[in-house]
């Protein structure tokens, strides 16, 4: 037996699918995986078959005209074809997580391209595509011309090559978030965005802080569970920092959204407190929060935790509300109007 790669459009209508799949099976081809394009001439139907030995391309294309395909496309395949189209598509955005400079490779490998051109110059116009040519914008600069001169290029193709460019462009963001920091003591250490992938170090990082630590940043409580550490990693309509040594999270500031609200909370391991790094965080997060919707930052922190509030003092906090063990303040967004007097609930 042999592996082929069929494609060919029917009429999308009921039953149209399983003349072309019957006729198929009269030349003994076993049908292995199937995709449907719709497209305005009709379904296209995209087959992953195994073929006898004897079955020539001449064969399979006469199965496919008695079968009432049009359009045909057949090619001999490889063992790697086996993979769905879907199961690729996640193999390569998950390369793309991982090196986001790689969308050209990532391009001819989704859509089995002939070539795949980059160009300097930016894209004029849309991105888009026609039979033998699809054109997209590259995040990095430029533009990419995908060419592929059978079969044709369909609309599904097309969306999953548009929604890789736009993972690619969403890490390049992510990364070029990256800064580094000076501290006063000469160490050097890299701030960035958190994502979910940062999950195990995280953990770790709240392994190694100190019980005080721990119940400073989670008002009495222990490490988070995995569903509320998640949340904060990537929290919706907010935002988390963290701080790295080398390939260890040292540091983690989080700004969690309510409205027009923001509270944000800090976690630093032991060893790194009391040398800079809660202040360049929380700078940072309140210039997030000056860029979008916030009207006010409000932050809760253990009433004893005297150099966390010193350091919100410095970046303009109000005088604390004290409730027992536990302190509230509140920061002015820059360039907003000033909330009232009552304390935001708590929403970490």
């Amino acid at each position: 037996m042999a592996l082929w790669r069929i494609r060919a459009t029917v009429d999308d209508r009921p039953g149209y699918l399983s003349v072309l799949t019957a006729s198929l099976a009269l030349r003994s081809v076993n049908i292995l995986a199937v995709q449907v394009h719709t497209t305005e001439a009709g379904a296209v139907d995209d087959f992953l078959v195994d073929a006898p030995d004897s079955a020539t391309e001449a064969d399979l294309l006469g199965a496919i005209a008695r079968g009432r395909g049009r359009d045909a496309f057949v090619a001999r395949a490889e063992a790697e074809g086996l993979a769905d189209q879907p199961t690729r598509a996640l193999a390569l955005a998950g390369r793309l997580v991982h090196d986001p400079d790689a969308l050209g490779e990532a391009l001819v490998a989704l859509l089995d391209a002939a070539e795949v051109r980059w160009r300097p110059d930016p894209l004029t116009g849309r991105p888009g595509h026609d039979d033998a040519r699809m054109t997209l914008a590259d995040p990095a600069g430029g533009s990419y011309e995908v060419l592929r001169t059978r079969p044709a290029f369909t609309p599904a193709e097309f969306a999953r090559a548009q929604a890789l460019v736009e993972l690619s462009g969403s890490m390049l963001r992510h990364h070029l978030e990256q800064t580094t920091i000076l501290l006063p003591d000469g160490a050097e250490l890299v701030v960035r965005p958190a994502a979910a992938d940062d999950a195990e170090s995280v953990r770790d990082l709240h392994a190694r802080c100190s019980a005080a630590t721990l119940a400073s940043r989670y008002l009495g409580g222990g490490a988070p569970s995995d569903a509320r550490l998640a949340r904060l990693l990537e929290p919706v309509g907010g935002r988390t920092l963290v701080v790295t040594s080398g390939s260890k999270v040292v540091a983690m500031a989080s700004l969690l959204a309510e409205g027009d609200l923001g509270e944000i909370a800090l976690l630093v391991e032991d060893g790194w407190q009391r040398r800079g790094i809660g202040t360049a965080l929380l700078r940072r997060l309140m210039a997030y929060a000056e860029r979008g919707r916030f009207a006010a930052l409000v932050a809760h922190t253990a009433a004893d935790n005297v150099a966390m509030l010193r350091t919100l003092t410095r970046l303009g906090a109000g005088p604390a509300d004290r409730d027992g063990p536990m302190a509230t303040v509140t920061l002015a967004v820059p360039g907003r109007e000033q909330v009232g007097d009552e304390t935001p609930a708590a929403f970490g």
